[in-house]
């Protein structure tokens, strides 16, 4: 059951109050079902609306990939994000705070509070959008109105976490379910759809492709998950991480997936309506006034509006608690909650105003396709860090990022910034050429150099970090002054291992085991592996003979080493050896495993099989390899 946090609670203050007690495999799923939701609506905003619209009606089906290889991107990097969260309890902000100097954190931060501004500047816009579209108010008052989120997120946060993720999803379900009848209206040329999965960039195209992904995978997407997977209440234990990690992401590949499915929709809806017909779109208030005759039906427009006020209002809501995290988690500085959100919703509110007021309602689209690029800029600096965290086992331990993983994010990460720096490039040349201020070009070059001197720090100080931490562990011994005595650690050990291979090696084996289990006073734990056909292929369920054979042998072996005055368990394990003596270990908490070594190598352990190299690269614990 779900705890109802107080009155104005924070979210630090809804950290583990949904309950995930253990239950059926889908009750599970189910328990840790949510936060992937909340973040998935920052994917679907007004700003991915308008960067795919306008890829769909330029360039018809050509850039569905991009939006594929961004949806592929968004599933690695929000994985990342949400184990930051499970295995440290701190979210990436926080992570940036600990482990960066306080002035680059608060350049990072700095940048954070941009991306988030560009963000919500993108989700009041679309909010006003959609209330000008269904209710004909001025756009203007809708952007006032849009304001007003604040109020409502805290409305419906005082009912908890659960209330919240389900109105959310409540409303990615009405903008899927919207956009699946437009698709049906539209009536999309299903080859021109699977072309577009190949790779290719039309002239013109890379602006809009950055926009895309600047859209898609969103710098405070991962800021805002690694804090939400902190509401579950999970168990604080090495297993409990791991099956909070397996949960997690089950529920992220679904939420953006859904995502990728809306993203991919309005793309096509506009390939198959505008770019078809030979419009250029750009505005969305365009798109909706001609979507609706190129259809044959006003409830495509209708359907257009409300999936648009849904998802405005959803991705406001969530940003608002991405902009308190990155508030609290750099600055370590809390208010009151609705001042909090007040203050963010104004950092919005007020740009988009002024825009209005001074462009017109004609700029509004532009803007939102700028704002994506600002987000796309904004990305290195967040997900640099993110890997370097994920990546370091100093703070991870065992939930280290695997080597295939490090490289898949690096790979994600350089593609990101060569893109950016493409676009960066491109832009300013065009502004050198076409601009006389040399304040502006000298401006330009400083804010350039500032940049790629702080994305040079974020990228190489952690390496660095790291490789002082291995030479300071390295010498160890060689700091030490002459004569010096050296101080010792003197392990203990309660809980000792010891494999039972019904072979020879047993009686070395035993003798070793039993002295460590006598001098450490500790409790002995025998184990052995049936490997015949009944345990390999059905393991602990088809109780065989051979099985009840091994069990009663080592009933007999346990009692014969309780004789010594040794207190012994004795444990049957199945199929595979080394995974079996690996699940027993972790099972019965072993702090030494004693194995006995065959002594073979190269063909024969091809053979026959290895068993020591799997297990001890499985197990974190000492292990001694009698012969």
């Amino acid at each position: 059951m779900e705890k109802t946090p107080s009155h104005h609670a924070s979210l630090s203050n809804m950290h583990q109050t949904v309950s995930v007690a253990k239950g059926s495999r889908w009750k599970r799923v189910f328990a840790f079902f949510g936060p992937a939701y909340l973040v998935s609506v920052g994917y679907m905003d007004p700003g991915n609306w308008a960067t795919d619209i306008e890829g769909g009606a330029r360039f018809g089906y050509a850039l569905v990939w991009v939006l594929l290889m961004s949806n592929l991107m968004a599933v690695l990097l929000q994985t990342l994000s949400a184990r930051l969260g499970i295995v440290t309890g701190r979210d990436l902000a926080q992570a940036c705070r600990d482990n960066y100097p306080a002035p680059i954190a608060y350049m990072l931060w700095f940048l954070a509070e941009i991306a988030i501004a560009a963000c919500d500047l993108a989700e009041v816009l679309g909010t006003a959008i959609g209330i000008n579209l269904l209710f004909h108010f001025p756009l203007l008052w809708g952007v006032v109105i849009a304001g007003f989120d604040t109020f409502l997120l805290l409305l419906i946060q005082n009912f908890g976490v659960r209330k919240f993720e389900a109105f959310i999803v409540t409303l990615v379900a009405t903008i899927g379910g919207c956009f699946i009848v437009e698709l049906f209206l539209s009536k999309p040329e299903i080859d021109m759809v699977a072309k577009g999965l190949a790779p290719s960039l039309p002239e013109g195209a890379l602006f809009v492709a950055i926009g895309i992904i600047g859209a898609t995978v969103m710098p405070h997407n991962l800021y805002l998950h690694s804090s939400l997977v902190q509401t579950r209440a999970i168990e604080p234990t090495p297993e409990g991480k791991r099956s909070a990690a397996k949960y997690n992401f089950i529920d992220s590949v679904v939420a953006l997936n859904a995502a990728f499915f809306v993203n991919a929709a309005i793309l096509v809806l506009a390939a198959s309506t505008f770019h078809k017909n030979g419009i250029v779109v750009t505005e969305l208030q365009q798109a909706h006034e001609l979507i609706s005759p190129l259809l044959g039906t006003t409830l495509a427009g209708t359907l257009f509006a409300i999936a648009l006020l849904a998802a405005g209002q959803s991705s406001t809501l969530t940003g608002t608690l991405a902009g308190q995290i990155i508030m609290e988690g750099f600055l370590h500085f809390k208010m009151r909650p609705f001042l909090r959100r007040l203050i963010t919703r104004m950092v919005a509110i007020i740009p988009a105003i002024w825009v209005l007021v001074q462009v017109g309602e004609s700029g509004t689209y532009q803007l939102l396709i700028v704002s994506q690029v600002v987000l796309s800029l904004q990305l290195p600096f967040a997900i640099i860090p993110l890997i370097h965290f994920t990546a370091d086992k100093h703070l991870m331990g065992e939930f280290a990022n695997k080597r295939m993983v490090i490289w898949a994010s690096w790979i994600v990460a350089s593609i990101i910034i060569a893109l950016n720096v493409k676009l960066v490039v491109d832009k300013v040349t065009e502004v050198f050429a076409s601009s006389d201020s040399i304040f502006l070009k000298t401006g330009m070059f400083i804010g350039g150099v500032m940049l790629v001197l702080l994305l040079a720090y974020i990228t190489i100080k952690p390496f660095l970090d790291r490789n002082a931490r291995g030479k300071q562990r390295k010498s160890t011994f060689t700091m030490l002054e002459e004569g010096a005595t050296l101080e010792l650690d003197t392990p203990s050990y309660q809980r000792i291992g010891v494999t039972v291979a019904f072979s020879d090696s047993d009686k070395k084996v035993l003798s070793e085991a039993c002295l460590l289990a006598k001098h450490h006073n500790a409790v002995l734990y025998l184990f052995h592996v049936v490997e015949g056909v009944g345990g390999v292929v059905y393991g602990g369920a088809a109780f065989d003979a051979e099985a009840r054979e091994d069990e009663i042998y080592l009933h007999r072996v346990a009692e014969a080493v309780t004789a010594t005055g040794i207190q012994t368990h004795c444990y049957l394990g199945f199929g595979d050896v080394p995974k079996a003596i690996v699940k027993l270990s972790k099972e019965h908490e072993i702090e030494f495993l004693v194995m006995g070594g065959h002594g073979h190598r190269g063909l024969w352990d091809i053979l026959f099989g290895a068993t020591i190299s799997p297990v001890r690269h499985e197990l974190s614990i000492p292990m001694l390899i009698v012969r």
